[in-house]
């Protein structure tokens, strides 16, 4: 870990989000547990710290940088068909057992993530801009790690994404700040969250707390925000009905316009006892989540076995708008001006004005930038 954190400690800059305090220590912004870092020390994140009475954070690097579906964030609600380019650092503020991206996101917490060294490749905000456009990409991402605690990276990026047209979004854990969610305001269209669990105690254990996630998804819809959120449903840690219930419940408490996709299971880094979630199950919360009031629920990671919980139906009239088979959008029906061709009613979300070019029967899986 001492070679990694040395290559990563040359790329940063001196952080935005983040305040003065006494004794050259700093207090840390970007996410909700607002560290206070003293002078040679590190936040919780790893990736932000403190040399000399002012914070450093990430800057210049990328990790992971591809051309995804839109679809893989996933957001089933911005622009179906496009392609989102999606760059990632090293780090995260969780620490959760069942990572699927935790060679990246547990850099310099866990060693035998030692290895996303050798994903390390520098650049600059215009040269992943130009990739996107070069690839086509409507949008760009900010995945695979934290976004949260790279903000500043993102937001240069962002912005020249936003000069050439192009719209921004993030894909968190939820984990924000008032101060983190205004910095990047400007510049977001979209903001996805991971609801984890209804149950502080779970998060307690993932590094978390429930409500700086709750209190993120509101503030988020509340700023104009375009919100989509994902529980991940893990056989005995939150697949109970009165968790489901719960969730869905709060959710459409906030808008019942939020959709909320909930996604299969498989066994991963350090949580390898669960079995892989079962369809059933997927469709048992989907139907609570419609029960619960929600307009639009989708079940995600299995593929053709999930009955109608893959397309977007009018929420009036349930006539099928958008039509799914993983990341492959096979039907597209959503007028230019956002609402169903039948019977009229406004579509919550953010859509194309041109449908006729809505990109069906693509490939549907990533194209890789970096290997």
């Amino acid at each position: 870990m001492v070679a990694l954190a040395k290559i990563l400690d040359n790329l940063t800059i001196e952080g935005k989000l983040y305040a003065k305090q006494e004794d050259s220590a700093v207090r840390c912004t970007a996410c909700g547990h607002r560290c206070l870092i003293r002078e040679g020390r590190r936040g919780i994140c790893q990736v932000r710290f403190n040399p000399d009475g002012r914070l450093r954070v990430p800057w210049g690097y990328v990790a992971g940088l591809q051309a995804d579906p839109i679809e893989k964030k996933p957001f089933f609600h911005v622009l179906p068909g496009a392609t989102a380019l999606t760059f990632g650092m090293l780090g995260c503020d969780f620490h959760c057992g069942f990572c699927q991206n935790w060679l990246t996101s547990q850099a310099l917490r866990n060693p035998q993530a030692d290895d996303s060294i050798n994903f390390i490749r520098k650049i600059t905000p215009q040269q992943i801009v130009a990739f996107g456009r070069r690839m086509g990409a409507e949008l760009v991402a900010s995945s695979y790690n934290e976004p949260l605690i790279t903000s500043e990276w993102a937001v240069a990026i962002f912005k020249e994404a936003v000069a050439t047209g192009m719209k921004c979004v993030y894909v968190s854990n939820g984990n924000a700040t008032p101060e983190a969610l205004e910095y990047l305001r400007p510049y977001l269209s979209a903001y996805k969250v991971d609801l984890k669990s209804m149950q502080d105690k779970n998060y307690r254990r993932l590094g978390g707390v429930l409500k700086n996630v709750l209190d993120t998804i509101r503030r988020a819809r509340e700023m104009g925000l375009w919100v989509e959120v994902v529980t991940l449903v893990v056989p005995g840690f939150n697949d109970s009905n009165e968790e489901l219930w719960e969730t869905a419940r709060f959710l459409a408490a906030v808008s019942p316009d939020i959709p909320w996709h909930v996604t299969a299971f498989h066994p991963d880094y350090q949580m390898t006892d669960p079995d892989p979630t079962p369809a059933h199950t997927l469709l048992r919360s989907a139907d609570i989540g419609r029960e619960a009031g929600l307009r639009h629920v989708y079940a995600g990671n299995l593929p053709g076995r999930v009955e109608d919980y893959e397309a977007t139906l009018c929420s009036k009239c349930n006539h099928p708008l958008v039509r799914r088979l993983a990341y492959t959008i096979t039907d597209y029906q959503i007028t230019a001006q956002g609402t169903c061709p039948k019977c009229g009613a406004p579509v919550a979300g953010v859509w194309t004005a041109n449908p006729e070019a809505v990109n069906l029967h693509g490939h549907g899986i990533p194209r890789v930038a970096f290997l």
